[in-house]
């Protein structure tokens, strides 16, 4: 059914990881927030939340980009087609997979995974 972000994630993050990189330019459904300000206001709660963990994560807004990636500083890089973005709208507030990504049905999409010591950049 779901595939949560944790379970995408897990192997890549560990006890190494102390910065994360997101680019994804098209946050832009009512669930990620209607305003830019919502969409800063979310991201600030989510960098004092990873904070606690001894995380950095940096947030910057680019009118340019395109694609959507995801940069750990141990080397790994996760590309997801779809962004962030990759679960279906919940059918209800009380329906299964409403808060638990592990039940939430999935948007079909292409995750590429890569370490940087495999990549060469142009």
């Amino acid at each position: 059914m779901g595939f949560s972000y944790e379970k995408l994630f897990q192997e890549y993050l560990n006890e190494t990881v102390t910065e994360v990189w997101v680019e994804d330019p098209y946050i832009r459904h009512v669930h990620q927030g209607s305003e830019k300000s919502q969409q800063t206001s979310a991201l600030e709660e989510i960098q004092q939340s990873v904070k606690n963990c001894g995380i950095k994560l940096d947030v910057s807004f680019s009118p340019s980009i395109h694609d959507r990636e995801i940069r750990f500083n141990n080397g790994w890089m996760v590309k997801i087609g779809r962004g962030l973005d990759y679960f279906k709208k919940p059918q209800a507030r009380f329906s299964i997979g409403y808060c638990d990504f592990d039940l939430r049905p999935c948007h079909e999409t292409t995750v590429d995974i890569f370490h940087t010591k495999h990549t060469k950049k142009i």
